[in-house]
């Protein structure tokens, strides 16, 4: 006796030129990525420090809130308000913010070991130097922040832009004198810090 095999068929029709049954599919999966239960969106951002092919691949898993606040629209304050100086923040929102590096990199001063990954979390500083953290605790919620497992604290250095950014935005770039430089940008402040991948 043969078995009968039930197959599943899924019709759909075409508008425009795209599946019309696959949109509300593609945009489910895309909000699940998007965002893991929290209300900002995250993204993944990375570069490869220095040649295209044979580079450093340095990645940063993170939350982006916005300036304006979700539940009354109105423009916070970010700098000393929202993120209040001389306190742990956890860089980003929902889960702690990631880094990763194909190999080892020195980030002002502190080791990064290649293929393991890392929690950033900064220490803002109204008048003094703010501080990145690296910390070895990874895989949790981005607050309360825990201050206990830190590999080491580095200077950000801090500037003013000139145009608002009002999304944290956070990027990795190629530095074509070498290493590359890992940018914190919201509001109208950037800061910034160094790194060099080890021979």
């Amino acid at each position: 006796m043969r078995k009968i095999i039930p197959l599943l068929l899924v019709v759909s029709t075409f508008v425009g030129g795209r599946l019309a049954a696959a949109e509300p599919m593609a945009a489910a999966a895309a909000a699940k990525v998007a965002s893991s239960g929290g209300a900002s969106p995250h993204e993944t951002i990375g570069a490869v420090i220095g040649d295209r092919r044979t580079g450093n691949r340095v990645t940063i898993t993170y939350g982006r809130p916005f300036s304006k606040d979700p539940k009354t629209g109105a423009m916070r304050k970010i700098w000393g308000t929202l993120v209040p100086w001389e306190k742990a923040w956890r860089l980003g929102s929902d889960e702690a913010t990631t880094i990763i590096s194909e190999q080892p990199i020195d980030l002002g001063g502190v080791t990064l070991q290649g293929g393991v990954a890392y929690t950033l979390y900064m220490v803002p500083s109204e008048n003094g130097v703010s501080k990145l953290a690296i910390s070895t605790r990874i895989g949790k919620w981005g607050i309360p922040v825990d201050e206990t497992k830190d590999l080491g604290r580095v200077d950000l250095k801090k500037e003013a832009m000139d145009k608002q950014v009002d999304e944290l935005t956070l990027a990795v770039e190629n530095v074509p004198a070498g290493g590359g430089l890992i940018k914190i940008m919201w509001e109208t402040t950037q800061y910034s810090v160094a790194f060099a991948v080890k021979k």
